[in-house]
C-alpha cells in the first residue's frame, strides 16, 4: 500500500458506508465501483451480507473484480429466476446508476428527451420500478453534473418519494433511498420533506462547487462534514485484494 487515499477510494467507501447495518441481506452493487464497496463492506464491517460473483452464485470469499477465473467459495447458487424471490421479499439492497436524477429521487435510465421521441435511448427502465417499491436502493454517478441532477427527470425508471406518496402502506414501508454517492459528495433523503440533502463533501470539495454542479435547490445544512477517508485496512483490501488491476479508475475523468 501506497500513497494517500484517491477518489476513486473515498468513493468506494461511501458506497460501503451505504450498507452498514443492512445484516443478512443480498447486496446487489451493480457497476465497477459499487461492487467494489459493496465487497469492501461484506469483507470489514457487514460479513453476515450474501453477494453474487456477478455470474450465478454466491460466493463467501472477497472476489477480486474483473477476474472472471479468480477461485470462488462457492455458498449457493443464486440463478437469475431465484433473484425475483429475493426481490419481492424486500432482503435485498440494489446500487443502480442514474442518467437523470431529481430532488425527490425519481431516477432515469431509460432515454433523455421526449419519450415519445428521445434525443438518446438508454438502458430502458429494466428492473428499476420493481426495485424501488420493494426495497433499498442506492445510486452511484460518476460525474455530478447539472445534466445528471435536474430539477425533473425525462422519464421516471426508478421512482421518487413524491411518486410514492399516495400509494399503500405497504410500498412506502418498502421504498427507501439509502443514499447518492457522486464524485463530489454524499446525499440522502432523511429529512420530513424527503427532498435531497447533502450530507458530506469529499475532500477538497467545496459546497458552492455541489451547489452550481446541481440543476435544482439542494437541502445543506449549515455544517457540511468531509466524507470520511479509507482506513488503512480498507486501503489494503481495495488495493491489495478487491481491486488491485485498478478498474475502479476508469469511472474518473479530470474536472
Amino acid at each position: 500500500m501506497s500513497g494517500p487515499a484517491t477518489i476513486d477510494e473515498i468513493c468506494a467507501v461511501a458506497i460501503a458506508e451505504a450498507f452498514r447495518g443492512d445484516g443478512e441481506i443480498l447486496a446487489n452493487p451493480i457497476g465497477t465501483v459499487p461492487i467494489i464497496g459493496g465487497r469492501l463492506a461484506r469483507a470489514t464491517f457487514e460479513p453476515d451480507m450474501v453477494m453474487t460473483d456477478t455470474v450465478a452464485v454466491l460466493a463467501a470469499n472477497t472476489l477480486p473484480v474483473g477476474d472472471p477465473d479468480a477461485e470462488r467459495l462457492v455458498e449457493a447458487w443464486m440463478p437469475y429466476r431465484d433473484m425475483f424471490d429475493v426481490v419481492w421479499s424486500g432482503r435485498r439492497h440494489v446500487v443502480m446508476g442514474a442518467s437523470q436524477i431529481d430532488s425527490a429521487g425519481n431516477q432515469n435510465l431509460a432515454a433523455i428527451g421526449d419519450w415519445r421521441r428521445p434525443k438518446a435511448q438508454l438502458l430502458g427502465l429494466r428492473g428499476a420500478p420493481g426495485n424501488l417499491v420493494n426495497h433499498t436502493t442506492s445510486y452511484w454517478v460518476p460525474r455530478h453534473s447539472t445534466r445528471t441532477f435536474v430539477e425533473s427527470v425525462d422519464v421516471v425508471s426508478g421512482p421518487g418519494y413524491d411518486r410514492v406518496a399516495d400509494l399503500s402502506d405497504t410500498i412506502r414501508a418498502n421504498h427507501e433511498i439509502r443514499r447518492i454517492v457522486s464524485d463530489l459528495g454524499v446525499f440522502d433523503f432523511d429529512n420530513p420533506e424527503r427532498r435531497m440533502a447533502l450530507r458530506s463533501r469529499h475532500p477538497g470539495v467545496a459546497v458552492e462547487e455541489i451547489l452550481e454542479a446541481t440543476g435544482f435547490e439542494l437541502r445543506v445544512p449549515d455544517e457540511v462534514p468531509e466524507t470520511r477517508l479509507p482506513t488503512d485496512a480498507e486501503l489494503h483490501l481495495i488495493r491489495e485484494v478487491i481491486d488491485p488491476g485498478g478498474l475502479r479508475k476508469a469511472e474518473f475523468t479530470p474536472r
